[in-house]
């Protein structure tokens, strides 16, 4: 889609429209916001979605944590009496989530392994993709040292005692988010850097448009050096990271040949 949020005034209020830029700049209208009296009450007229068309959409479940009456939604994942949570099968259906013991929140959607933000529990991102979660099972195990283990570790070197031992101070454990096939191969879901699980496969828009424009400015390079009569006829392709195509999103996690099948 290529669409802008319109704030629109009027002797009321103001109305909150969409612009369509794929039909010429058509306005749609999705609210109306009505200022009242003196006392700048404001009242919202929702208007039906022109736009929602049921059977297309990609419905989202979320999780309900529940509150200090109402228990969590039946979705939820509880620990066992080792503190991790016992594999469990994955099918485009399954409806389930669990809390980290760092607070993240992930859990599954349309097949997918989704993170969600621990506060409101709204997704976040992708974690692992429906091609390569359905058909096999996820757990959550305990992967970090105990304190022995830190002592006997770094007992002789000098400076780096109990260097990889440091969230023991704390009360969070580290844990492994772990996927099993029907084979037998595990694959360990290793979180970012920043500890956060979702990938960060959605790109700048903005960067997108330059690596476009650049592509073309040297299509026409190539076309003037080399006579060409068409600048799509010269053969030019991009080189950077981790990304292949100029396209925004990734839909798939999997690695042909390692986590998947080979393309082969």
């Amino acid at each position: 889609r290529q669409q802008s949020r319109l704030i629109r005034g009027n002797k009321d209020g103001f109305e909150i429209c969409t612009v369509d830029h794929q039909k010429d700049g058509k306005v749609r209208l999705d609210a109306t916001i009505t200022f009242k009296g003196n006392t700048n009450e404001v009242g919202i007229y929702a208007h039906e979605d022109e736009a929602y068309e049921h059977d297309k959409y990609f419905k989202v479940y979320q999780p309900n944590a529940g509150d200090k009456i109402h228990p969590p939604d039946d979705g939820f994942k509880r620990y066992n009496s080792d503190g991790n949570i016992n594999p469990f099968d994955i099918e485009m259906d399954t409806i389930a989530w669990w809390y980290m013991s760092c607070g993240r929140a992930l859990g599954m959607l349309n097949g997918n392994l989704i993170e969600y933000d621990s506060s409101t529990l709204a997704p976040l991102g992708l974690v692992v993709g429906a091609d390569e979660l359905v058909g096999k099972k996820i757990g959550v195990i305990n992967s970090g040292l105990d304190a022995d283990t830190c002592e006997m570790l770094f007992e002789e070197e000098e400076g780096m005692e109990g260097a990889d031992c440091a969230a023991l101070a704390g009360d969070i454990r580290e844990q492994a988010v772990v996927l099993l096939d029907k084979d037998g191969l595990v694959t360990v879901v290793q979180p970012n850097e920043d500890g956060s699980y979702w990938r960060k496969i959605v790109r700048n828009k903005m960067v997108r448009m330059k690596e476009v424009r650049r592509v073309k400015a040297a299509k026409l390079w190539a076309a003037d050096i080399m006579d060409l009569d068409d600048e799509n006829d010269a053969n030019v392709v991009s080189s950077w990271g981790p990304y292949t195509t100029t396209s925004g999103t990734a839909k798939k996690t999997s690695v042909p040949g390692l986590t998947a099948p080979s393309a082969l």
